[in-house]
């Protein structure tokens, strides 16, 4: 059976990231695009517009000194326009170790991830990291 046409699309932003491939998770964003990272941290906040989150994301590799990984566990459609990822990641930074399931809930609108909300197992401990 074929993978649900937003899961591929997940996934496909999921492999684009892990690689640092910004142009082609652009390709994958609307133009609109927001990304809200919970908690209180560094780099917590809703980032709104594709350059914010392209700007983002390599804020994330930059901050861990290229130490962050991030493996993708599962995708989750409801055929309506949302897909849930779940996955781990780990990194390192300042002295600092983190290593959490997480997952990001994305509405899809056509062929575009349109909005981004992330989830995280602890978020004092991620708030600490990136603190």
């Amino acid at each position: 059976m074929a993978e649900h046409p937003h899961a591929e699309l997940v996934r496909k932003g999921y492999e684009a990231f892990n690689r640092g491939d910004m142009d082609t998770l652009r390709t994958l964003l609307a133009g609109d695009v927001t990304h809200h990272v919970p908690g209180s941290g560094l780099l917590s906040g809703d980032y709104k517009g594709q350059d914010a989150v392209i700007e983002m994301y390599g804020r994330l590799f930059e901050e861990t000194g290229g130490t962050l990984r991030v493996e993708l566990r599962n995708i989750l459609v409801d055929g309506r326009g949302h897909a849930v990822a779940l996955h781990h990641f780990s990194a390192e930074r300042q002295g600092k170790r983190i290593d959490q399931n997480a997952c990001i809930v994305f509405r899809i609108v056509g062929d575009k991830a349109t909005d981004l909300d992330e989830c995280v197992d602890d978020i004092e401990a991620a708030d600490e990291f990136w603190s």
